[in-house]
């Protein structure tokens, strides 16, 4: 890795150990040469490049699953507890690397120092959940029809698991999978955006210190920077069983079909056009604080950003006066700055997606509340600051029926009874995250029924980002179905294995079979 750039950041990057040294391709404490070239990390914050990151070729890729097989064979020996000792002192490096850990996601990625520091705070918060469930990968005991028999099921490692992460969340997502895996006795081969390297590199310098305290088996963690090469080789790998990626519905798509064609297992975690939707028996002030987070948080660039606002007609010029108000408060500048709300894009590619969306708008014939537009000037020199801009529009309009990774608000009212607006919030094709503002208890109750939100996550009085790690996390339809973190995610990580045991001295057949020799 060679460092090109004078930014203040260089002070952080040498706290994390990330020094011109290292490589973006990793094993542990064995860093490779990367002989695929490079990719340079850019940081939307002010355009400086940051550093630039030699990358791995099919041989280096090739040797860090290699090495990862070995590591797994003793690794998934260890007591699940012993593995989760380890994390629970990964924890503790990353509670005293957060204020570092953050400001590198904020100035790499571009989102808001405070929600930096929220995605570490998400790291440490898995790892607590994987320590506790290191001692509770627990099986089911079944009464076998046989007479001196008995059933268990029991659950065994997996294997490799490879983790294809997005820019958004840089740091938080490979947590949710590479804490869970490590306690169920798997190996993680992680491949991170290539807009966020230094954030991956950062995260193994943290987990490698760790993991040498301890002796863990090189290769438990393993890091390949690379672009879209790398993401297919790991796709179609069969020496990696499970394959869990995050990013848009056509990437998943096509690492779901060559996962799926050599067997494998895939957890996906795709597309979102997420929305609320708010009740004449709102809490208005909830419900306008819940929408404008949820819209602009990120820039609008997390996968459970509000994108959509289904409004009751009696109060919608209130919410929507309401809205353009709030829109006019907002402080767009430099994440780093805590005075600000919003943050840039993360490149210029992000900024032409969100303008051809504006585009999109004014050709299907929404009204714009609040116009967008890219900022110039002083302080907006990344080109990547936008303006967070809000529409009247029909839910019918193509536009509205696809995810745009951009701080864009379509608002649009109903008439009719609750069950008009589940309509509209479920006849999108994706899946992800939803919620409704009501403080009507059968309004709420009849959301979360089986006949409301067909969506993965449903909220009640809260918006749709901002997920806690207790609950597992993940949609239907075009978001991929999958499940990450909390609750039970943890046996897409495990195999699971059906034991009978005879204890008694002859051989009853099930189902009463009779076969005598």
């Amino acid at each position: 890795m060679s460092t090109v750039t004078t930014s203040p950041i260089l002070d952080i990057l040498d706290q994390l150990g990330i020094r011109e040294e290292n490589n973006g391709v990793s094993t542990g404490a064995e860093t490779l040469s990367g002989a695929g070239g490079a990719i340079s990390s850019f940081s939307p914050v002010d355009g400086s490049s940051i550093a630039t990151v030699r990358i791995a070729g099919r041989k280096e890729y090739d040797a860090v699953v290699e090495r990862a097989q070995k590591a797994f064979i003793s690794w998934r020996k260890w007591p699940a507890p012993a593995r989760g000792e380890v994390v629970r002192q990964v924890g503790e490096a990353l509670r005293a690397h957060k204020a570092d850990l953050g400001k590198l996601v904020s100035y790499e990625m571009g989102k808001s120092y405070q929600e930096g520091l929220g995605e570490v705070q998400e790291m440490i918060d898995i790892c607590d959940f994987a320590v506790g469930l290191s001692r509770q990968l627990h099986g089911l005991t079944m009464h076998s029809e046989r007479p001196d028999h008995r059933m268990y099921e029991q659950w065994h490692p997996i294997g490799l698991v490879g983790i294809i992460t997005a820019f958004n969340f840089p740091v938080a997502v490979w947590s949710w999978n590479s804490m869970l895996a490590w306690v169920c006795g798997d190996v993680c081969i992680w491949k991170p955006s290539e807009k966020t390297p230094l954030c991956s590199i950062a995260c193994q310098q943290i987990t490698q210190r760790v993991f040498e305290q301890n002796q863990v088996p090189e290769g438990v963690s393993c890091v390949v920077n690379g672009g879209r090469e790398v993401g297919e080789w790991i796709a179609a790998d069969t020496r990696i069983p499970m394959v869990s990626a995050t990013g848009s519905t056509r990437m998943g798509k096509a690492v779901g079909a060559a996962v799926g064609a050599r067997l494998g297992r895939s957890l996906l975690e795709l597309g979102g056009n997420n929305a609320i939707i708010i009740s004449d028996r709102a809490d208005l002030k909830m419900a306008l604080l819940a929408s404008v987070f949820g819209a602009v948080g990120t820039a609008g660039q997390r996968c459970t950003s509000t994108r959509r606002l289904i409004v009751h007609k009696d109060v919608y010029d209130e919410l929507k006066d309401s809205l353009v108000n709030a829109y006019k408060q907002l402080r767009i500048g430099d994440p780093l700055d805590e005075a600000n709300h919003v943050g840039p894009l993360i490149d210029r590619d992000a900024v032409e997606l969100y303008l051809e969306a504006l585009r999109a708008v004014d050709e299907q014939g929404g009204k714009w509340l609040v116009e967008g537009g890219v900022l110039e000037g002083e302080g907006y020199a990344s080109g990547c600051y936008v303006k967070p801009a809000i529409a009247e529009v029909d839910p019918g309009m193509a536009i509205v029926q696809q995810e745009t990774f951009a701080p864009i608000l379509y608002l649009m009212p109903y008439e009719g009874d609750l069950e008009q607006a589940i309509a509209i919030q479920n006849g999108v094709a994706q899946g992800l995250s939803s919620s409704i503002m009501t403080a009507d208890l059968h309004e709420a109750e009849h959301f979360l029924s089986c006949a409301g939100s067909d969506c993965g996550i449903a909220n009640v009085n809260i918006g749709t980002s901002g997920a806690e790690i207790g609950g597992a996390f993940g949609g239907e339809k075009e978001t991929g179905g999958g499940r990450e973190s909390g609750s039970d995610a943890w046996k897409a990580y495990m195999r699971r294995q059906t034991n009978t045991i005879n204890y008694g001295r002859s051989l009853p057949l099930a189902q009463g079979i009779k076969f005598d020799i």
